[in-house]
């Protein structure tokens, strides 16, 4: 894959995660929301909808409200669930709060599937026996 294509994944990736986190926060999402959520502007936000919607991963309501459909769910917690362990992981080594959010975001699209569960399965590990539920 070409960086650029890598990049363009990264985006689409993060859109959809955002959308998925603001579903969580508000009864509607659209696409004023996620631009404001990320601070991007309301043309390029209407792009990426489009190319989501194009690729079938959200429906877009007639009052233009957006849904993520199966396929876009299921990447949108995968990558959500990634950003999480790792910013929860680099706090409990320390980092600042704000720094470890950002570097997760940069490693959640990096990092190999099998890798990520190598992590997770060890950083849970660490954390259970942290908790004394070994």
């Amino acid at each position: 894959m070409s960086y650029i294509q890598h990049k363009a994944e990264e985006s689409l990736e993060d859109y959809l995660e955002t959308i998925l986190i603001l579903s969580r926060r508000l009864s509607v999402v659209r696409s004023i929301d996620v631009a404001t959520e990320l601070n991007f502007s309301k043309p390029s936000v209407s792009v990426a909808m489009k190319n989501l919607k194009n690729r079938g991963y959200i429906t877009v309501s007639p009052e233009g409200y957006l849904h993520l459909t199966d396929d876009g769910r299921k990447i949108a917690e995968s990558v959500y669930e990634r950003h999480t362990l790792l910013t929860d992981w680099l706090v409990y080594l320390g980092v600042d709060p704000e720094v470890a959010a950002s570097d997760a975001c940069k490693m959640e699209h990096d990092i190999t599937p099998e890798s990520y569960e190598a992590m997770k399965k060890c950083i849970l590990s660490i954390l259970s026996a942290e908790n004394g539920n070994s």
